[in-house]
């Protein structure tokens, strides 16, 4: 079907376990979470997908003619910190290019070599071979430091939008009747005053999704649901009935319907697909945010991509209609569209690092949406998205093939950034099985070669100064001008301005000084502001999102 013969590097094998044998091989999984995550990673092009007659079309994946290998870490018990190392092992074993990781801790707790972190641990194996490692986010958004998988050699991927919609027409006063409750919690409706009405229900955060909704309405009778809550990304696949999802003034307008009404009736009309008439992406509400609490000084997430309502292979669940698919979202969802961009990248530059192969995605990312305007999240907050929510942009593929520069970082570079969080040379031995000499070097977090800039504590008067280095990947003669978008409130300046390349010159540094002055510039106490850096030559726009969080007062932690 168009693949290339298996690498000869290969080593891995079909593993039979209990309730699979070999013959499972080259099958879906029986949850559906590895199957649709896979399938968007690396699925064939199938013709005439759809879910439910939704979002038809020619399916395929990010990388449709890579060869995939699936490592079952997580079971009903949920993913034991044993199963992913273990994962993370075999694969690195058997000889992976990409890992793509939709799993992730509640919060990050632990240290990034804590043995309960085995997603850190498990990545920087398989960064030290040369794998790079793609992670989700999270699904806490839209609160502020929710973000998971925060290690600085992990590419960290938020969720948003796409310009795809499903509307669906509610026509009030015809055919059906039409009860409303404000809790929908399994057990709370009356099945006689449910049965055979379509059900309006209000959620209430933290104990109730349309899914359990509409589990409830049908135990009861219910033939509909319409299900009110405070944002509206994601359809969420709802199997049992007719379900339909609204924000809350249309909602409140229903209700307000009903209450007028004496015998209020409604009709529900099937949903449409509709493509191009929204404006995306948008940041999905759920997708977690930054400022990485583990270490304020690596920027999370790195990029943003698709995560909302994402059309991918899932196992038939009974409904003959379903044909193997489900429209899913959440930030494991927009992982692996990234791991398959990340596939692309490594089979046309071989020799890339896995930090190269980030850079280049974050350095060419987009923050502007299909308007031309900024890009916005979704949901309560409807704010214009900064580097919290987007890291350096939405994924380009495109431009992230041809980069013109790349921001390096060797394992090197990673062992000192743990001796500065704090690790004694015994630890990390016991992480990289060699031995460790920390170097003593108090601006190592500032300094780590990231394609982005976060200095946590800018104090007032203070000047601080980071370095970072480039190297050329694009034409062997070349000038690059640096283009400063300082934050508000803050100094910046770039030394030199303008660098240059040939034959022998591949790789060179600079300097980024900032500075801060309350008296000059009153900024809110401890707030972060946002801009960038891009060096271009004309051509290629090298760009990296800088947060600075410039102090007045000294009640604020020096630690980065």
């Amino acid at each position: 079907m168009g693949q290339a013969p298996v690498p000869p590097h290969w080593k891995g094998i079909c593993q039979k376990g209990e309730k699979f044998n070999s013959s499972n091989c080259n099958r879906k999984d029986a949850v559906g979470h590895g199957t649709h995550t896979a399938s968007t990673a690396a699925g064939y092009f199938v013709e005439k997908a759809n879910y439910r007659g939704l979002a038809a079309g020619l399916a395929r994946g990010g990388a449709p003619l890579a060869h995939l290998a699936i490592y079952k870490a997580c079971w009903d018990i949920g993913c034991t910190d044993a199963d992913v190392l273990k994962a993370f092992d075999k694969a690195i074993h058997d000889g992976v290019d990409v890992l793509s990781v939709s799993i992730g801790n509640e919060i990050p707790l632990f240290s990034y070599i804590d043995q309960r972190d085995s997603i850190a641990i498990g990545s920087f194996h398989a960064i030290a071979k040369g794998i790079t490692v793609v992670s989700s986010a999270g699904n806490d958004g839209p609160v502020a430091q929710t973000i998971v998988n925060t290690a600085p050699w992990i590419i960290t991927v938020g969720a948003t939008t796409i310009d795809r919609a499903f509307p669906t027409a509610i026509t009030l006063g015809n055919h059906q009747v039409l009860w409303v409750y404000n809790d929908c919690r399994q057990g709370s409706l009356n099945a006689t005053l449910a049965a055979g009405k379509i059900i309006l229900c209000f959620s209430r955060p933290d104990t109730q999704d349309i899914q359990s909704a509409a589990i409830s309405v049908t135990q009861a009778g219910g033939v509909g649901l319409i299900y009110a809550q405070f944002h509206t990304d994601g359809l969420d696949s709802c199997n049992l009935i007719h379900c339909i999802k609204v924000n809350y003034e249309v909602g409140t307008q229903i209700l307000s319907y009903i209450r007028r009404a004496r015998s209020p009736i409604a009709k529900l009309s099937s949903p449409e697909t509709v493509i191009g008439d929204l404006v995306s992406p948008r940041v999905a509400s759920f997708s977690s945010r930054g400022p990485n609490s583990m270490s304020p000084a690596v920027l999370k997430p790195d990029i943003v991509a698709p995560g909302v309502d994402i059309l991918s292979a899932y196992p038939p669940i009974g409904s003959k209609d379903i044909q193997g698919y489900a429209l899913l979202s959440g930030t494991s969802m927009s992982c692996p569209h990234v791991a398959g961009i990340a596939a692309l990248i490594k089979s046309l530059h071989r020799d890339w690092s896995p930090a190269a192969i980030r850079s280049a995605l974050v350095t060419t990312a987009s923050q502007t949406g299909t308007d031309g305007m900024n890009i916005f999240e979704e949901g309560s907050t409807r704010k214009e998205a900064d580097p919290f929510d987007i890291g350096g942009g939405h994924v380009n593929p495109n431009k992230a093939m041809n980069p013109g520069l790349v921001y390096d970082i060797t394992v090197e570079d990673y062992i000192q950034f743990l001796c500065f969080m704090g690790h004694n040379d015994a630890s990390i031995s016991r992480l990289t099985k060699s031995k460790i000499n920390c170097l003593k070097n108090n601006h190592l977090a500032l300094d780590l070669n990231l394609p982005s800039i976060t200095i946590p504590n800018l104090h007032n008067n203070e000047t601080v100064t980071v370095t970072r280095k480039v190297t050329n990947v694009g034409q062997i003669n070349s000038a690059y001008e640096a283009l400063v978008e300082a934050p508000y409130g803050v100094n910046m300046t770039v030394e030199p301005e303008v660098i240059s390349f040939n034959m022998t010159i591949k790789i060179l540094s600079f300097r980024v000084t900032f500075f801060s002055n309350h008296k000059v510039h009153p900024v809110p106490d401890a707030e972060y502001r946002f801009g960038s850096l891009t060096w271009t030559d004309g051509e290629h726009f090298v760009r990296s999102p800088v947060a600075i969080r410039a102090i007045k007062f000294e009640s604020y932690s020096d630690n980065v």
